[in-house]
């Protein structure tokens, strides 16, 4: 089984987070999206994963490379302009001439891929979409679809009124290579508002496989700092039920060489990279993720909060609903609520969530 992860956006709203880094190689607890998406895809079977890139791509090359420390064949079609979701995929027609995955590089979710082409396969659908049921619809795209699962009407960020369905798509699909034909060459395109409504119009078989478990996408900081949330509190749920404990307050997840001075306090849930260091009377904590080599001075505080890797924190500093990219160095007495940091390299280094 193949894969193709559309990996080419430049994570506008992630801003100034991927001033200079690519929305895919964000760290979620610690390690790049992408690699936990394509760890992912190793799991259910995938052994060759495609990735459509653009937006500053040799990051994510120099990162990934051949894909051999994963364990996966990997493969790059690069684009020197954006060509939309639809675009992407027809550039990637070369490497598929079998059932394949499609899936967009900035959601976190449960999804079981092996399910999902199950599913596809049972419905003999062209193309399969994973819906995921939102309480208002209104800015995304709505799926309607019969009785029987199959795909009947799409609706682009619809008012009120105009729609029953609260399934909306969730970027993951499964695709039959005979829908490349469908695709125009070297034009923009895409594939949920050019390709799809065309695949109904033509007849095509186009299958709704309802997904009820963990779905965000990270496409804005408020969601970035949530999916950190979520993880961590779902980590406790399991860690409570194995080690009989019944207060998440007292959890800490610690990765190597953590440092914590005794008088310093951690609220959990808390996770703690490899050699980083809290020092006396900071307060770490609750729902916040510190990445690697960071360094919290005393008197600090940080709450529900992602620290990247490489950060000194001075002494007296307060950190609350924020995100520090790596290699930033926060003076004393700084008070930051509710924004995005990047180091002074960066242009507009701050940024309200």
């Amino acid at each position: 089984m193949k894969a193709l992860l559309l990996a080419g956006g430049k994570g506008t709203r992630l801003r100034p987070l991927t001033n200079k880094l690519p929305k895919p190689m964000v760290p979620i607890m610690g390690k790049p999206l992408i690699e936990r998406v394509i760890t992912k895809l190793k799991e259910a079977g995938v052994t060759e994963v495609v990735l459509s890139t653009c937006y500053k791509s040799n990051y994510i090359k120099n990162y990934l490379d051949n894909g051999s420390k994963l364990g996966i064949k990997i493969d790059y079609v690069s684009e020197d302009i954006p060509l939309g979701t639809g675009g992407a995929i027809k550039n990637s027609e070369k490497f598929f001439d079998d059932t394949f995955i499609v899936l967009n590089s900035d959601i976190v979710n449960n999804i079981s891929y092996r399910e999902l082409v199950r599913y596809h396969k049972k419905k003999k659908a062209s193309v399969s979409i994973a819906m995921t049921k939102v309480k208002d619809p209104s800015q995304y795209g709505v799926i309607e679809f019969d009785k029987n699962n199959y795909i009947n009407a799409f609706k682009e960020k619809p008012k009120e009124g105009e729609t029953d369905s609260k399934w909306i798509n969730a970027g993951v699909y499964v695709f039959e290579p005979d829908v490349f034909k469908e695709i125009p060459k070297n034009k923009v395109v895409s594939v949920e508002k050019d390709v799809y409504p065309l695949l109904l119009k033509k007849h095509y078989k186009m299958a709704a496989y309802k997904y009820n478990d963990y779905w965000i996408d990270i496409g804005t900081l408020k969601k970035y700092i949530q999916a950190h949330i979520d993880i961590l509190h779902s980590s406790c749920e399991k860690f409570i039920k194995n080690n009989n404990i019944s207060d998440i307050k007292n959890i800490i997840f610690k990765s190597k060489n953590v440092k914590i001075h005794p008088n310093a306090k951690i609220i959990g849930p808390v996770f703690i990279g490899n050699n980083s260091i809290i020092d006396s009377n900071a307060q770490i904590g609750p729902y916040t993720v510190i990445g690697n080599n960071c360094l919290i001075d005393q008197m600090s505080t940080i709450s529900r909060s992602i620290l990247w890797d490489r950060i000194k924190i001075n002494e007296n500093v307060n950190i609350t609903n924020s995100v520090i990219g790596s290699d930033c160095i926060i003076d004393k007495y700084c008070n930051l609520l509710n924004t995005a940091y990047v180091s002074k390299d960066y242009d507009n280094n701050l940024l309200a969530i």
